[in-house]
């Protein structure tokens, strides 16, 4: 599963990291073993952790926390520890990755990534470590991507490239020996390895095998199993290598990334050859309590009280999952019991409906806060002690800050909304407030949420898409300001809702419809008629829940990149939209930024793997906030699935699964790894509706400094192509501001020489672009050009570069570098029968295959690692 999280719950306290949160989810049958298998995996890796960043890191506290519905152990009482807040989770095989250790990482270089992926098989099935490798190993690499915000050294996409006329596998250091082979079918059939006409590179059936002893060290973040001392740093970093360290972090080293972290800063390396024992605390949540604390004191009243009724009535009724508790406490000065635990068991519970009548203890316990916070708050120190979770919503323009501390402290969420009715906001809050055991099918999820002031006698329409992954209990709320209005639902076979199928609650100005049994998919219509002759806001609200216990519902998480913002970066907007881990692709998806003086800011995210957003396809839909203003901001995002598959993308950072290694000269394999189905990594849920928000957050620019003005973001998918004497580049546009609006300019550079373009982008040669003016940002740019004064061989490589300008003459840093072959099949195949010293019969063989371009490598020499001439 894909949950909404970063690592930033995790804290170094001198040298050792506490606050380590592992999951797992309750679809993972009980089983003692796995819980110990964690634990030898984190102390094996604490060691090798300390060992390879030289005595300076090791892991000192590490929680546990275990399904609610284990009974085999002695287990700890959880406190605000909950399977969404996980820095690791043990989950079933993602259907993308299978048993792939993996790491999700949204942001960019340096920054912390979402959460680590492990899967109960890759804890315990041993014959596993033969391709990963030893464990703690690997978890050390995964602990890099979250912790540093470092990337892979190897490339899937990308396992070969050429350095001068060299063939090099992608990898770090480069001295690394093995060799490159072709694996045919059956699996250990091993020929010579074809290489690519239009390229000179092998095949996509190629792969380099690497020697299993190595004369030269390893790097963690390439390969785990070579038993690396350290990560590759400023003297051994292979910067030509195509991977995504290199073209996430401009060119630099891992080793230089982690050296500029906090974590780096804070800390010196221990006077000690090992570190001390990683402690280790099993944890696991009961049913989910939950008390609703709501201010009913003076400022609350008019709008704000009823909103408060509103939304906290449709939380109770609709949202709040079965099993769970839930108790009532309303305040003025002070507290008043309103309703004491109740079990929510069905509809009559919760129709009927504070924490310490359950069993006195409130430790892992959840209060839903709700107040204008204009009324003193004195509760901060109880409410620091008490390990509750802290939920708190501030309704209204302003709010205590205390209250966003509350949360901080207790783990909880904070959120700030408007008592405006056609905002909708404060109905979103009580909506995103679901369960966060992992289990989705008892989710509710939001499918629709939309406000508006109609006009007299006008019409608020709209059309939300059920799909088939959910559909029971699926219910349509309106809310009104005055008078209720005409309501006319129709379903996609054409059968008709209107107003008198609805229930009415006329004191909360709420109707709602529940739809019998599982929803029809498709596309349902609503048009609400506002029958007055004046004005008056209406809302609309669709959820749904898992159509089947067995089938997780499509989901989406959103987050800003920072809870708060002095100006000096920028602000990111990501939304994961997925179906148990596998990416929806091609959706529209926008995001609403709402500031607490009413401006609005919709901003379309994309998937493009540009700009804020680092990979393309892997249904994380990003783009940058440009538009910073002083104050509280609501983030809301909507996403819309038309007649699209969501499709499958292997390039999370993740544990490289090693097909085999050279032994004594020799390619000896590992296992195949097994297949992954394509069925699983097609998922057709047809024309889909998502809501979800993510936390308020703040915005405080320093007084008297205007708005910050940012470059156009860095290109990071340039492509170069060169046909006969001509040059074929191709790239995203970035914008006026990062990835918004539409650039000035373009630089663009060329070199024989790669260091030229990386450290004096100035002095390489510069291309004639008067004729290309720059697209909107986010359009695809092509651009070519005639070969000017460079006699090209076969064989010869050139390097490209681009810089975008803005109107404020601010450039982008260099874009990731590109580079290009002119490739001559003939003089292809001469001069690797020459350099190969290919025998005669494989001569005669070249001559007569239609390819001619079947290569025999030798195992390479030390010095040089796995190498042909192109």
């Amino acid at each position: 599963m894909i949950a909404s999280r970063s690592a930033s719950g995790i804290k170094l306290d001198g040298n050792g990291y506490t606050n380590i949160l592992f999951a797992i989810n309750p679809a993972v049958p009980e089983d003692p073993q796995l819980i110990e298998r964690i634990k030898d995996m984190v102390t094996e890796s604490s060691q090798y952790l300390f060992k390879v960043s030289h005595s300076r890191f090791y892991f000192k506290r590490v929680k546990i926390l275990v399904p609610p519905k284990w009974s085999k152990g002695q287990y700890s009482r959880g406190r605000t520890e909950t399977y969404d807040k996980a820095n690791i989770i043990i989950d079933e095989p993602n259907p993308l990755h299978g048993n792939d250790p993996y790491t999700a990482q949204h942001g960019g270089c340096g920054e912390p990534g979402r959460y680590i992926h492990l899967t109960p098989s890759f804890l315990l099935d041993d014959n596993l470590m033969q391709a990963y490798g030893p464990r703690g190993r690997v978890f050390v690499h995964e602990w890099a991507h979250l912790r540093w915000g470092v990337y892979d050294e190897y490339d899937k996409e990308k396992p070969f490239y050429m350095s001068g006329d060299i063939i090099e596998a992608t990898r770090c250091p480069k001295t690394i020996t093995g060799s490159v082979a072709f694996a045919s079918k059956p699996h250990n059939s091993m020929k010579s390895c074809p290489l690519d006409n239009n390229t000179g590179l092998p095949t996509v059936d190629c792969a380099f095998y690497p020697a299993m002893h190595q004369n030269a060290p390893a790097s963690v973040m390439y390969l785990p199993g070579l038993d690396p001392t350290g990560f590759c740093d400023e003297t051994s970093h292979n910067t030509e290598a195509p991977n995504k360290q290199n073209r996430i972090c401009n060119y630099r080293s891992v080793q230089e990334v982690i050296d500029l972290s906090e974590d780096f800063k804070r800390s010196v390396p221990m006077e000690t050859s090992t570190p001390p024992e990683t402690k280790f605390t099993v944890l696991k949540r009961s049913r989910r309590v939950v008390c609703l604390v709501l201010d009913v004191s003076g400022s609350m009243s008019g709008d704000r009280i009823l909103r408060q009724r509103q939304t906290a009535s449709i939380f109770l009724r609709r949202t709040i999952e079965e099993k769970s508790f839930v108790g009532i406490v309303t305040f003025t000065n002070t507290a008043e019991i309103h309703e004491h635990l109740t079990l929510i068991n069905g509809e009559t519970t919760r129709e009927a409906l504070v924490l310490r009548n359950d069993n006195g203890d409130t430790t892992g316990d959840e209060i839903i806060f709700l107040t204008d916070g204009e009324s003193e708050i004195t509760c901060f120190e109880r409410v620091a002690q008490s390990g509750a979770i802290v939920q708190t919503i501030a309704l209204g323009p302003s709010p205590n800050a205390i209250l966003q501390t509350m949360s901080e402290i207790s783990g909880g969420k904070y959120f700030v909304a408007s008592e405006r009715l056609d905002t909708i906001e404060l109905l979103d809050v009580f909506a995103s407030l679901t369960t966060s055991d992992g289990d989705l099918t008892r989710q509710t999820i939001q499918l629709e949420s939309a406000g508006e002031r109609t006009d007299g006698n006008g019409l608020f329409n709209g059309i939300v898409s059920v799909d088939k992954t959910v559909g029971n209990h699926t219910t349509f709320l309106v809310i009104y300001e005055k008078n209720p209005p005409n309501i006319m639902i129709i379903s996609p076979s054409g059968t008709p809702y209107q107003i008198s199928n609805f229930k009415h609650d006329a004191t909360e100005k709420v109707l709602s419809l529940e739809i019998p049994g599982t929803a029809e998919t498709g596309d349902w219509e609503y048009s609400l008629h506002n029958t007055m002759t004046s004005p008056q806001s209406l809302t609309m609200t669709v959820t749904s829940r898992a159509a089947r216990a067995d089938v997780a519902p499509v989901t989406v998480k959103a987050h800003m990149s920072q809870q708060s913002s002095d100006g000096s970066k920028p602000m990111a907007v990501f939304a994961e939209v997925n179906q148990k881990g596998v990416p929806v692709t091609l959706a529209d998806v926008w995001a609403t930024i709402v500031s607490s003086t009413g401006d609005k800011e919709e901003l379309q995210l994309l998937d493009n793997g540009a700009g804020a957003d680092i990979q393309k396809h892997d249904g994380i839909y990003s783009r940058y906030f440009t538009n910073l203003k002083d104050g509280k901001h609501n983030l809301k995002v909507r996403v819309k699935g038309r007649e699209h598959k969501a499709t499958a993308n292997t390039a999370q950072s993740r544990a490289m699964y090693l097909p085999g290694y050279v032994i004594d000269g020799e390619v000896k394999l590992n296992p195949p790894k097994p297949t992954v189905s394509a069925d699983n990594l097609q998922v057709d849920v047809g024309n889909f509706s998502r809501t979800a928000i993510g936390e308020s957050f703040i915005v405080s620019l320093p007084p008297g400094v205007p708005p910050p003005k940012f470059p156009p973001s860095k290109i990071t998918d340039l492509t170069a192509k060169i046909e006969e004497d001509q040059v074929f580049l191709n790239w995203t546009a970035p914008g006026e501001d990062l990835d918004q609006g539409t650039a000035t300019a373009y630089e663009i550079r060329m070199s024989e020489d790669f260091e030229l373009l990386r450290t004096n982008f100035s002095d390489a040669q510069l291309i004639n672009t008067s004729g290309l003016p720059p697209q909107e940002a986010g359009s695809m740019e092509g651009f070519s050009f005639i070969l000017d004064g460079i006699t090209m061989k076969n064989g010869t490589v050139l390097f490209f570069a681009i810089k975008a300008e803005d109107k404020h003459y601010l450039k982008s840093e260099v874009s990731n570098i590109a580079q290009a072959s002119k490739i001559v099949e003939s003089d292809i195949v001469e001069t690797l029968v020459e350099d190969a010293n290919i025998t005669t019969p494989m001569r005669a063989l070249m001559q007569m295959t239609d390819q001619g371009l079947l290569l025999g490598l030798a195992f390479p020499p030390p010095e040089q690692g796995p190498s042909c001439r192109g």
